[in-house]
């Protein structure tokens, strides 16, 4: 029997895909990836395979990280060879730092003009180095179907992750030899490897991403039950710290044991009334020692963590501090730390957790909530002050506002957008939204495109907050063909012409320096002149510019078909003035 031809072996490769439980394969054109094209499109025909056509390829790769951690199955970016291959590897990055199931699949020429010049032709094995938990490279010449299925499907779960190695994205790399194209008598439908029937794909939601840990439910009674019931527990100063991705398993522990819940935005645990809002002003710059608006801080003994904290320095300073003992969640690997990299013991025991966070003394929750909700009242009024001064909602207030809106899938930008969220959002009674982010890299990288695998996934209004540099960044987001599926996708652009992000930080103290605020404000800044509007015309997108709150409550409250983009106003040089207008009222609160 003689090598398989490029067709058959593309054949192979999307079987595999297919029977690891890929759904979505967003597709960059080029040539040499044609067989698999080819292979998908006979797939798709009678499979319940979902296609999208990118034309560039890191939006193809992001929407289809998009796609995975909505649904929480494998999905699939195919490209061409030669630097198409190079356009994924940001979304390969931030999958393999989010524990993302993302599979790239990319095409490339034969070995035997592999260092010759040709044309297109680069070293592409394993080139996503350590990102890809696995990596492998197919060539025809292997001449048995069920090897090149077996070889693609080991590399596939690999990515799913092991009880030592973490879920994660992985690199297959076909070679593939002329001719790129199907014979005209050849099979026009995708064999099983093992029986050569196409078998039937029943619809399938996946495991979703964000849902509380199954395991603490397999035993037929609910988690507090089991946690108050089998442990005898001593009560202790504890507050449990829940950072992206804890999932709502870190509001039901807090709740368990009655504990007050810092919980992120992108944590997915921040409701219900364990949630303490404004937790950010409560813990004041060094974690709750000395200089915070209470002193509620310094009485904090113990940390229990759920997910991964990357928002707020008064949470890195509270996990810092060395008057606390601190315990990490902990039940499989994950691949953002490696075991012994971070100070906190790590516990995959849920009893175990229970024994070390202890439940809270009499008053030590209340005392939380009720600071809290003085905080809160002190921000909100202190940010409709401000509102009615200037007539414009402002940054944080928008971000207040459309977090507390949106239903469904909210996705909120690196940067500024969910540092306004994680301080200005009240936590709801019960969860209105699932909120998505990048926070495996915190990079600004492929937003827009992130957000529309999200919708096309769940097939639900999704919601992206971002700043104006942000959405800009990934513009090619928004190109969709003709005959491509247009998501339902309202897009919030909070447009203050440049980054805000850096003036909060130690820049912001840099301009104020003579002769250092242009300076500051070219370089960090980076101010621009587009006008979106203009931007989403081209496009043939919806956009309204919004300068009103009330513009805003009613274009939210309003939801359309397909996508849309609402620009809000705001003024960057006020961000200074208003996060210390705010921080000001909620000291006063307690003086």
């Amino acid at each position: 029997m003689g090598p398989m031809d490029s067709m058959e072996t593309a054949r192979a490769i999307v079987t595999a895909l297919r029977d690891a439980g890929v759904r979505h394969v967003v597709i960059g054109p080029g040539s040499r990836s044609a067989p698999l094209v080819y292979a998908l499109a006979e797939a798709a025909d009678v499979t319940r395979l979902r296609l999208h056509v990118r034309i560039d390829e890191r939006s193809a790769a992001f929407t289809a990280l998009g796609i995975s951690l909505a649904s929480g199955r494998p999905a699939a970016v195919v490209t061409t060879s030669g630097t198409a291959t190079g356009n994924l590897m940001p979304a390969m990055m931030e999958a393999s730092h989010a524990d993302v199931r993302l599979v790239a699949v990319t095409a490339d020429r034969p070995s035997e003009v592999q260092f010759t010049g040709a044309n297109q032709t680069t070293d592409q094995r394993e080139m996503f180095g350590v990102h890809a938990r696995s990596a492998i490279t197919v060539t025809g010449d292997i001449a048995d179907y069920a090897k090149t299925h077996a070889s693609v499907m080991g590399a596939l779960a690999v990515g799913a992750g092991t009880d030592t190695s973490p879920t994660g994205p992985v690199h297959i790399n076909a070679r593939f030899r002329e001719p790129l194209i199907p014979q005209p008598d050849a099979l026009e439908v995708v064999p099983d490897a093992e029986t050569g029937v196409l078998p039937v794909i029943e619809p399938s939601q996946g495991q979703p991403r964000f849902t509380t840990d199954k395991r603490w439910h397999d035993r037929g009674r609910s988690f507090q039950e089991e946690l108050v019931e089998a442990t005898d527990l001593r009560e202790r100063h504890t507050v449990v710290v829940a950072g992206h991705g804890a999932g709502p398993a870190a509001h039901d522990f807090a709740l368990a044991l009655g504990l007050p819940l810092f919980a992120e935005p992108s944590s997915n645990a921040r409701f219900s009334r364990n949630a303490i809002a404004a937790y950010p002003y409560l813990l004041g710059p060094d974690g709750g020692l000395g200089e915070s608006a209470h002193r509620l801080g310094k009485h904090i003994r113990r940390i229990v963590l759920f997910g991964r904290p990357t928002l707020s320095r008064q949470l890195q300073a509270l996990l810092k501090r060395d008057d606390v003992k601190s315990a990490m969640y902990y039940p499989e690997p994950v691949g953002w730390f490696s075991p012994g990299a971070r100070k906190e013991q790590l516990i995959a025991d849920l009893q175990e957790l229970a024994e070390f966070a202890g439940s809270g003394p009499p008053g030590w929750l209340g005392s939380w909530q009720s600071a809290a909700q003085r905080a809160q009242r002190a921000l909100e009024q202190t940010l409709t002050q401000r509102q009615e001064t200037t007539g414009k909602p402002g940054a944080m207030r928008t971000a207040q506002l459309v977090s507390s809106t949106a239903l469904g899938q909210l996705v909120l930008g690196s940067s500024s957008v969910i540092r306004d969220v994680d301080l200005a959002w009240r936590p709801p009674a019960e969860p209105t939204s699932t909120v998505f982010a990048h926070r495996g890299l915190a990079g600004i990288d492929g937003t827009v495109s992130t957000a529309t695998g999200i919708s096309l996934a769940t097939g639900e209004r999704t919601t992206l907050m971002v700043g104006d540099l942000t959405f800009l960044y990934d513009t090619n987001g928004l190109l969709l063909g003709p005959m491509e599926q247009e998501p339902h996708l309202d897009i919030v652009v909070i447009n203050d012409s440049g980054g805000a992000i850096f003036h909060g930080l130690e820049h912001g103290e840099v301009a104020e320096r003579p002769g250092m605020s242009s300076v500051v404000e070219r370089f960090f800044g980076t101010p621009h002149t587009v006008d979106i509007g203009a931007l989403c015309a081209a496009h043939g997108i919806k956009h309204e510019r919004l300068t009103s709150e009330q513009q805003l409550i009613h274009v939210l409250g309003d939801p359309a078909e397909g996508r849309r983009v609402l620009e809000v106003v705001s003024d960057r040089s006020r961000r200074p003035d208003v996060h210390a207008a705010v921080q000001a009222a909620v000291r006063a609160t307690f003086v």
